[in-house]
């Protein structure tokens, strides 16, 4: 669904203090187009928002809109997805993600800020921060942790989705059962947001995907997910991890050995949510990244 783009709001022009609509930015990194969304207040703290695997920059709306009077929230369209180009070499992994979001930075002229990621976008929120410590004030880690990717039966079941999921659908109706049926759990306004932003009608009629599925889904299981231990053991700003109570992605376990190998991190588990945390309680979510962040400020 096409919007206008324009370009993102420089924090001087707006007092901190007035939040502004959403901004629609893109900008060229590495060679590829991606596009970003802006919301809240130019000039004021900044969250960098990286989303899943086959998610969109939207999927933060709720989140970025609840801290629209203290915080700028910027989310990405990370390459493959949303409204950025896809890859024509399929270049999915971690490494290729973080080299996008330094060169975002970079081109944002972000100097010191706090970064959020769910999933996949968690790993490469974990990356960057370790690779960054002197830019990273704080992070928040949504369903995430070393080897989660790799061995969890919530791996394996996004295995079985890729696999199993239609390169189009005849209708929006479809479309829309076959979300549900594969996020059981999340709220209706999760459905309404993926049915929106992951998917668009083609000439012919048909309801096709936004994101590169097909490439997402060889890559997903020609790479070999990344190593996060040595990158989470050398994070140095407050950590939360955010974890689902009922996740099958992120186990009890990983999440204790992550509190004991990464010190500055603390846990809330999140009851009744599962691997999508701010998509299956959002306002529980929200409270808690909120009073993360606030308390994180200087």
């Amino acid at each position: 669904m096409p919007h206008p783009h324009e370009p993102m709001t420089n924090p001087a022009d707006t007092p901190a203090d007035t939040p502004a609509p959403r901004v629609d930015h893109d900008v060229t990194l590495n060679g590829m187009r991606f596009h970003c969304v802006s919301w809240g207040c130019a000039g004021a703290p900044v969250l960098l928002a990286l989303h899943g695997l086959r998610s969109y920059a939207e999927t933060f709306e709720d989140l970025a809109l609840a801290l629209a009077d203290r915080w700028q929230v910027i989310s990405l369209d990370q390459r493959g997805r949303g409204s950025s180009d896809w890859d024509p070499q399929q270049r999915y992994d971690t490494l290729t993600y973080v080299a996008d979001v330094e060169a975002l930075v970079q081109a944002l002229g972000l100097r010191r800020f706090y970064l959020l990621g769910h999933s996949m976008g968690g790993a490469n929120a974990i990356v960057y921060a370790a690779r960054h410590p002197q830019q990273v004030a704080g992070l928040v880690i949504e369903d995430m942790g070393p080897g989660a990717s790799a061995s969890s039966a919530g791996a394996e079941r996004i295995r079985r989705e890729l696999a199993a999921t239609p390169d189009a659908f005849a209708d929006w109706a479809t479309a829309r059962r076959f979300w549900r049926s594969i996020r059981p759990h999340v709220t209706e306004a999760a459905i309404d947001s993926r049915v929106r932003h992951s998917l668009e009608q083609a000439g012919d009629g048909r309801v096709v995907w936004r994101h590169d599925q097909a490439g997402i889904a060889q890559a997903r299981t020609r790479i070999a997910p990344l190593d996060l231990w040595p990158h989470l053991e050398a994070l140095l700003c407050p950590v939360l991890l955010l974890r689902g109570m009922q996740s099958d992605f992120l186990s009890e376990a990983t999440a204790l050995q992550m509190r004991q190998r990464c010190r500055s991190l603390r846990e809330f588990a999140v009851p009744g949510a599962g691997h999508y945390v701010h998509d299956d309680a959002p306002q529980v979510f929200i409270a808690a990244v909120r009073d993360f962040l606030n308390a994180a400020l200087p």
